[in-house]
């Protein structure tokens, strides 16, 4: 007699279970005001005429104030052509939702922003005030600033563009001061045949360090670099590809060379704070009369002991016998190529936070963007800031999951 086997089922359900997808918005029309810039002898305009073009092509509004773009020689009747309406009225350009800035906020403008608005500037912290902040964060205000947005290659590419204008315009400013003139020593710098090369100092091995020994180089000048952190020595050997005379910063190796030189920079920088003062007043006269120092750090308090800020209108002094050119913001007297550069960044930044739903949205995915915003929504999110000022810091990473 057969016995029956137990039957076991075999049915197994291969759907596919549902899950959560993080679904873009749908792309946004951004409405973008460029005020004037009437302080810091601000020249440069964020957006270019053909910038602006591009973004009103793609669906965007754009009001520009009028005269924004004369100190970078771009005319109303440029902006207009490109599709930008032109305000006679600052109040009416600061009511845009996002409003781009080539100068950092000032008190003057506080009365203008509106509420939950978005601003894209610089934001210089040595200049930075304590009210500013605070009345920006009473307004819900969300502040990029220029210093500290990212690329995908994780640089920084405004900081990277400024950096290379004033580093390569430096020894521009440096052969017009050594002329006669100017009460120079009358100088050509890089010298000619049979006679020796002009001697420069370089303090600073960063960007602007290297795009001043690229410069001076091509001149024909003799260049020395000095910098505390080796690898970035290193570094402008091999992006120059010729060897460079370097040395770390010792004190009495810096003062021996700075007795013999006709230029002097100052290319330090420091990330959060003031940039150190590694030359003395003494070194200082101990230098060649009418040679030249041009601190291009002087906008983060100088590394000269000796420097005071100047303006482009009246941009250098003497002391001890020895020029100085101390103008902070130094790409601004180059301002239509600085203009051009910052636009570069910014006109694809705000296509692309327009195809993702607007900024929220794109702060939202994008981390390199996040790395940019100090303020998001009122909450300060620069950790520097909140200690300098003692403001209530909010982690950024919190307030946009505590969104969702």
């Amino acid at each position: 007699m057969a016995t029956s086997k137990p039957i076991v089922s075999t049915s197994f359900s291969y759907e596919t279970l549902e899950e959560t997808l993080d679904i873009k918005s749908k792309r946004a029309s951004l409405h973008i005001g460029i005020p004037k810039e009437t302080a810091f002898q601000e020249n440069r305009v964020a957006l270019i005429p053909d910038a602006v073009g591009v973004l009103v092509d793609n669906g965007h509004e754009v009001i520009v104030e009028t005269t924004a773009g004369e100190g970078s020689k771009y005319s109303d009747k440029d902006f207009s052509e490109a599709g930008a309406r032109i305000a006679y009225d600052k109040a009416e350009v600061y009511k845009a939702p996002i409003l781009i800035k080539s100068a950092p906020v000032i008190e003057q403008d506080l009365p203008h922003l509106q509420m939950n608005q978005t601003i894209i500037s610089p934001i210089h912290l040595s200049i930075l005030q304590k009210n500013i902040i605070e009345q920006m964060m009473a307004k819900r205000i969300t502040a990029l600033g220029f210093e500290n947005l990212k690329d995908d290659s994780g640089t920084y590419p405004i900081v990277r563009s400024m950096s290379e204008i004033a580093g390569s315009a430096v020894m521009l400013i440096a052969g017009q001061y050594l002329g006669s003139p100017n009460s120079g020593k009358g100088v050509l710098l890089g010298g000619i045949s049979g006679i020796p090369p002009t001697k420069v100092i370089i303090i600073g091995a960063g960007v602007v360090g290297e795009f001043a020994t690229r410069t001076a180089l091509a001149m024909g000048a003799s260049v020395k670099v000095f910098d505390n952190n080796v690898y970035r020595l290193k570094r402008l050997q091999n992006n120059l590809g010729v060897r460079v005379w370097t040395s770390v910063m010792e004190p009495r190796i810096l003062a021996k060379q700075l007795k013999t030189c006709e230029v002097a920079v100052g290319a330090l920088s420091n990330e959060n704070g003031r940039s150190p003062i590694v030359v003395t007043e003494e070194m200082v006269m101990a230098m060649r009369p009418g040679s030249i120092i041009i601190d291009v750090s002087i906008d983060r308090g100088g590394c000269f002991e000796t420097s005071e800020i100047t303006t482009h209108q009246h941009p250098t002094f003497e002391k001890h016998g020895v020029i100085h050119y101390c103008v902070p913001n130094i790409p601004s007297g180059f301002a239509r190529t600085a203009s051009h550069a910052i636009s570069n960044v910014l006109m694809p930044l705000l296509l692309d936070a327009s195809d993702e739903g607007g900024l929220d949205e794109m702060v939202w995915h994008n981390f390199n963007l996040r790395h940019g915003v100090y303020m998001y929504k009122g909450h300060l999110t620069n950790f520097y800031i909140s200690q300098r000022f003692d403001l209530k810091f909010t982690d950024l990473n919190l307030l946009i999951a505590s969104r969702r």
